[in-house]
C-alpha cells in the first residue's frame, strides 16, 4: 500500500543509516560506519536521527529540571524508545509471517503490519483529511475512508471515525496496512565465521542487510534470526542490496563500538571484485574524482567537482575478450563509489542497472559526460525501470517516496518540487502500490484490540490492498545479481574472505 502512513517505520521511517568506508554503500551513504535503522516496536516508532550506535542519554543534571509536557488535562504520549540498531527484533517480529520458495526465489507471504508515527509539526492544526490529501496522494481519499470504516486508522490508540479530526501536537498515529515484499534470491546465506564477538556471512545478491523500504523479512537480519537463531546482531557495515560478499555483525555493543572506532581511524581495508564492460587497462588505475549525490531518495550519484573527495584503486585480474574482472580497493566510503568511478572510467559494471544504463546518454557517463540535467536523468532512469517493472533497483518504495520527498531529497541538483512529485507518483503507480510487504498468520487481526472491527481470516489477501489485485511477473534469479562482490574485509586483528563468485572466474563466458 502506497504512502499509507509509513512515516517513522522500517527503514525506520525512511531514515537510511549512512554507510561505512565501503565504496559500495547504500543509497544514503555519508562515509560513516553504517548502523541499521531502528525498527518500530512497542507503542511508538519514530526514528531517531544519527548514525552509529544508539547511546544511552546522559544523566540529567539534578540542578536543572527539564520541562515536562502535560499540564493539567493535557494528553501525554510517552516518547519513542531509543533502540539499538540490530537488537530491536525478537521472536514476535520473526513470527509475523513465513517464507516459501518458488522458481529460485525466496518469497514472503503477505501480512498485516502497523506503521506508527507521531504527528509532524507541519500537520498540527490540520485535519487528517488534509494530511492524506496533500501528503499521501498515492492512494485516493476513498481508500482512507474505507480504511476508517475497517478500523485500520488509530489516533492515540483510538479508532478514527472521521477524517475531519484535527491533529494536535504529540498526537500518535497508527495505520494498519497489508504488506507485500519483493522476492529475493533463494540462495542461502552462508556462514563464513562465528565466534563470541562476531558473525560473518557471505551475503547473496538481492538481499538487503536490514529492513528498509519494502523489505522486512526478506533481509539478512530477519533471515539470520528466523532460520539460524542469530539474534540481537549489530551490523558493522553495509552492502548494497545487489552487492554480494563478506558482511560482518557484532554480537555485542562493545564489540560494535570497538570496530566502529577502527573504521573511524581508517584501520580497516576492503577489497571488492567486479566484472566490467570492455578491456580494462592492465596497469593499476587510481580514480580520485569527487562524487556528488544527485538524489538520496532515488539513490543516484555522479562525478562532479562539487562532490566529496574520494579515491579508489583498480587492478585488472583478467580479460576474456569482452569484459574484464577488476579488483577494487575503495580508500574512502562514498555512496556507490566503486560503481560511479567505473562508470566515469568508461568501464561500468557489466550488468549495473543504474550506472550502465542508456539513461545517462550515448556515452553512458564516461568521463563525466552526461548530456542532460539531473532532473532529466532521474526521469529517464525511472522510466526505464518502470518499463522493466524493476523500480526496487532505484530504491523507489514507500519509505523513500513518502511525504517528506521535496524536503529530504537532498539533491545537489535542486530538482523541481513539482517534477519530483510527478516522478514519484508515477513511480509508485508503476511499482504497483507503495510500501507493501507480505505476511502469513492463520488468524488475522487488523486491529489487535477489537476483532469486531474486521472480519477477515485470510492474511494473504485483503479487500483494500491494491497490490493484491495486481499480477506482477517475478524476476528471473539471474536478474537479481549484479557483478560486484565484497571479497575481503580486513582489520588489525581479523581478516575474512569469501569465495570468488562464478562470474569472476577466468573461464566465464556469460557475456
Amino acid at each position: 500500500m502506497a504512502e499509507t502512513l509509513s512515516m517513522g517505520v522500517e527503514a525506520a521511517g525512511g531514515l537510511r543509516a549512512p554507510a561505512q568506508q565501503n565504496g559500495d554503500a547504500g543509497s544514503d551513504a555519508r562515509g560513516e560506519p553504517l548502523q541499521a535503522p531502528p525498527e518500530p516496536a512497542g507503542p511508538v516508532a519514530e526514528p531517531t536521527p544519527g548514525s552509529g550506535e544508539q547511546s544511552s542519554a546522559p544523566a540529567a543534571d539534578p540542578g536543572k529540571q527539564k520541562k515536562r509536557r502535560g499540564a493539567t488535562g493535557e494528553r501525554v504520549v510517552p516518547p519513542p524508545k531509543k533502540r539499538r540498531t540490530g537488537v530491536s527484533f525478537g521472536d514476535e517480529h520473526f513470527a509475523e509471517t513465513s517464507y516459501y520458495f518458488e522458481g529460485g526465489l525466496r518469497k514472503v507471504r503477505p501480512y498485516y503490519f502497523d506503521f506508527r508515527t507521531y504527528c509532524k509539526g507541519r500537520w498540527v492544526g490540520h485535519s487528517l483529511l488534509h494530511v492524506f490529501s496533500t501528503e499521501f496522494r498515492a492512494q485516493p481519499l476513498a481508500y482512507y475512508e474505507a480504511a476508517v470504516r475497517e478500523g485500520r486508522l488509530h489516533l492515540n490508540e483510538r479508532p478514527v471515525h472521521d477524517l475531519s479530526v484535527v491533529l494536535k501536537d504529540n498526537d500518535f498515529l497508527r495505520n494498519t496496512v497489508h504488506r507485500h515484499e519483493p522476492p529475493v534470491t533463494a540462495q542461502p546465506i552462508r556462514l563464513l565465521a562465528e565466534n563470541e564477538d562476531v558473525v560473518v556471512v557471505d551475503k547473496p545478491s538481492s538481499i538487503p542487510v536490514h529492513p528498509c523500504g519494502r523489505f522486512r523479512h526478506n533481509t539478512v537480519i530477519f533471515i539470520l534470526g528466523k532460520e539460524h537463531q542469530l539474534k540481537e546482531l549489530h551490523p558493522l557495515h553495509r552492502l548494497d542490496r545487489l552487492t554480494s560478499g563478506v558482511l560482518m555483525f557484532a554480537k555485542t555493543a562493545a564489540v560494535s563500538e570497538r570496530i566502529h572506532e577502527q573504521v573511524r581511524d581508517r584501520q580497516l581495508e576492503k577489497e571488492y571484485v567486479c566484472r566490467v564492460e570492455g578491456e580494462f587497462p592492465a596497469e593499476e588505475v587510481t580514480c580520485k574524482e569527487p562524487i556528488l549525490v544527485v538524489s538520496y531518495k532515488v539513490g543516484v550519484c555522479r562525478v562532479d567537482p562539487r562532490g566529496k573527495p574520494c579515491e579508489t584503486l583498480f587492478q585488472r585480474l583478467s580479460y576474456n575478450g569482452h569484459s574484464s574482472v577488476v579488483r577494487c580497493r575503495p580508500l574512502t566510503g562514498r555512496t556507490h563509489q566503486i560503481r560511479v568511478h567505473l562508470q566515469f572510467l568508461g568501464h561500468p559494471i557489466l550488468n549495473d542497472p543504474i550506472y550502465n544504463s542508456v539513461a545517462w546518454g550515448p556515452s553512458r557517463g564516461r568521463g563525466g559526460h552526461i548530456p542532460k540535467t539531473d532532473e532529466e536523468l532521474l526521469r529517464d532512469l525511472v522510466a526505464e525501470h518502470q518499463a522493466k517493472q524493476s523500480l526496487d533497483v532505484l530504491d523507489l518504495c514507500e519509505s523513500d517516496l513518502s511525504p517528506g520527498l521535496p524536503d529530504s531529497i537532498a539533491a545537489s541538483s535542486e530538482l523541481a518540487k513539482d517534477s519530483l512529485e510527478e516522478l514519484t507518483t508515477a513511480a509508485q503507480k508503476m511499482d504497483g502500490v507503495v510500501e507493501a510487504a507480505p505476511h502469513d498468520l492463520d488468524t488475522m487481526a487488523l486491529v489487535s484490540e477489537k476483532a469486531a472491527e474486521t472480519d477477515v481470516t485470510n492474511q494473504e489477501t485483503d479487500p483494500l490492498c491494491t497490490e493484491c489485485r495486481l499480477v506482477q511477473q517475478d524476476p528471473l534469479p539471474q536478474d537479481l545479481v549484479m557483478f560486484l562482490h565484497a571479497l575481503c574485509y580486513k582489520g588489525p586483528d581479523f581478516e575474512y574472505v569469501s569465495p570468488m563468485p562464478a562470474w569472476a572466474q577466468d573461464d566465464w563466458q556469460g557475456d
